[in-house]
């Protein structure tokens, strides 16, 4: 069905774009200030002051959250699909380096300890994504350069906003208001002074290479990823699977139901040095009286212990326990990181899950009697960057012999909605094959209002899929909400390109409305709102969820977990009729 599409790119996004890989296409290293004019002509809504003279804060906090530390001493920074690309290209040690992450985004890179950073990527998302962040760090780098030239070392290293009249004086000659100047050392934390002293040092100019850019080696990195899976679970092969894109912890989590079990051991560690954001966010939950369970939260700080030093001793523990009760983690080798959990439904504990997941049951269905049996795994993935998602789904339904269910969850931009409030879609734009789907999302607001506290769920409503975070302006932003879409998010579009498919026998269209209603699985799409485009300082630049996002990411993981249960209870009970 051919229409008119409703939802399209910008010139200037798409001149950005033409140019990002036009130089990409050279054999050498790319300068990045090649790229600064084109990106400053898009207007993108995430860095909105890119040609002002005074610093875009909350772009200069989104970029280095979702860059590792080390960006800060960084040159050249190198792309590869797989560590043959590197290996290819002289780069023999590079898994050697030191392996760093970014708090807001994960990528596995490499430091080698001086001025280049190596990262694996899993498709062309990836370069619409690290590009534009390289791009926009450098342009609001320079402008601080420039600004904080004279400044004192020692005064620069010590900045903190605790100190009322230094702070100000540093807004005063940064030309910046002085609460997007907290927020972005809230955000940074200790790594503020540093931030400050290697900008007013010297300016950036960012070099980028591009090892290959072949589709062929997206499909062989993703190959790669497959095998190593698939050789740590060879049964995949035979079983039906239940497919989950969400993390890789919440699920786990509420099945093995680990942090609960060392209780004491968290709540001495909220008492630690470094941890006072924890014990302030616990004190203020208590404060607020919800009647909230203290599940959800015992989660989110075990995330971070198992983190720490104190935490080490834990991480063996868990991987043991998890295995007993039937769940298999795969970290990925030597390619993009997605790591895997296999969970086997018929060696699952009742004893051990979390309670709201058989709450409102009858006898047999909490005792899991119904899952014994069982033959069905669920395949969870760490939900992968953009485009990365049609790519691993198609491998993955290569292998696969049958599913059962397919269930995408992840972090969206909400029009209409606050952080930490859930979107249910049923339409779906993609800009990347600019076709809109049109599906039953088999959940509804029943489905998750039971298990959320703070959030409100918001089902019936129509997403975009888009390019990348930075490739949005308020040109689109408005076309995007006239036409009905509030969630604006990175993944759906792609996994139902590759859902069609999976049943049909063709390659996915482009340019068309595309009806997905008789798939023949379970469908699901869940998104929890990240950030709101459209309010100021409330975007993915403001800083993280913090518990807020915890919520309803498991109020979402729940409504999943209690679904396959009682599918595969109706579906054991129609083998055995």
């Amino acid at each position: 069905m051919e229409r008119t599409v409703p939802v399209r790119s910008s010139e200037e996004i798409e001149l950005y774009l033409r140019t990002i890989y036009s130089l990409l296409r050279s054999s050498t290293e790319v300068q990045i200030r090649s790229l600064e004019e084109a990106h400053q002509g898009m207007g993108s809504s995430l860095h909105t002051l890119a040609r002002e003279q005074r610093p875009d804060l909350p772009a200069l906090s989104y970029t280095l959250l979702r860059l590792p530390e080390c960006i800060l001493q960084v040159e050249r920074v190198i792309l590869g699909q797989n560590l043959y690309n590197f290996r290819e290209h002289g780069l023999e040690d590079v898994e050697q380096w030191q392996e760093v992450a970014a708090s807001g985004r994960r990528r596995r890179s490499y430091f080698d300890g001086k001025n280049q950073l190596a990262a694996y990527i899993a498709s062309r998302s990836d370069i619409d994504d690290i590009v534009p962040m390289l791009t926009a760090l450098q342009i609001e780098w320079n402008k601080i350069f420039t600004l904080l030239q004279g400044s004192d070392a020692t005064w620069l290293a010590r900045m903190t906003p605790a100190d009322h009249e230094a702070f100000t004086e540093l807004a005063a000659r940064l030309a910046s208001p002085i609460a997007d100047l907290e927020r972005l050392a809230q955000a940074l934390g200790s790594r503020f002074g540093q931030m400050l002293l290697a900008m007013a040092a010297r300016p950036a100019n960012f070099k980028l290479r591009l090892l290959s850019g072949s589709l062929n080696d997206y499909r062989r990195a993703t190959q790669d990823w497959w095998e190593n899976v698939e050789a740590n679970f060879p049964q995949l092969r035979e079983r039906p699977v239940y497919f989950v894109s969400s993390n890789t912890h919440s699920l786990p989590n509420l099945l093995s139901a680990y942090a609960g079990s060392i209780r004491p051991e968290l709540e001495a560690f909220l008492q630690t040095e470094g941890q006072e954001d924890l014990l302030q966010e616990w004190e203020a939950l208590q404060t607020e009286n919800t009647g909230i369970g203290s599940e959800n939260f015992y989660n989110y700080v075990l995330k971070r212990y198992l983190a720490s030093e104190d935490g080490d001793s834990h991480r063996e523990a868990i991987t043991g326990l998890e295995a007993e009760r039937g769940i298999v983690r795969v970290p990925s080798l030597h390619s993009f990181d997605v790591e895997a959990s296999i969970i086997d439904l018929a060696k699952l504990d009742p004893e051990s899950l979390d309670p709201r997941l058989l709450r409102d049951l009858g006898p047999d269905a909490r005792s899991l009697k119904h899952l014994r049996n069982s033959n069905a795994l669920i395949l969870n993935i760490d939900f992968p960057l953009g485009f990365a998602a049609y790519n691993l789904l198609t491998k993955i339904a290569e292998n696969v012999p049958q599913f059962l269910g397919m269930y995408i969850m992840g972090k969206a931009g909400s029009l209409n909605g606050v952080r930490g409030d859930v979107i249910l879609p049923s339409v779906v734009y993609d800009e990347h094959s600019r076709n809109t789907y049109l599906f039953n999302n088999n959940f509804s607001s029943s489905d998750i209002t039971p298990w959320l506290t703070y959030g409100t769920v918001l089902d019936n409503q129509k997403a975009v899929s888009v390019l990348g975070t930075f490739l949005q302006n308020a040109k689109i932003m408005n076309v995007v909400y006239r036409e009905g879409y509030t969630d604006i998010e990175m993944e759906a579009g792609p996994y139902l390109s590759a859902i069609y498919e999976l049943y049909r026998p063709q390659r996915h269209p482009v340019n068309e409305i595309v009806d997905l209603h008789r798939v023949p699985f379970d469908l699901g799409i869940l998104h929890y709102v990240s950030d709101t485009p459209l309010t100021q300082g409330r975007t993915l630049a403001a800083g993280n969820l913090s518990y807020y996002g915890m919520d309803s990411t498991y109020a979402v993981s729940v409504a999943i977990l209690r679904r396959i249960f009682a599918l595969e209870r109706a579906r054991q009970a129609g083998m055995n009729a």
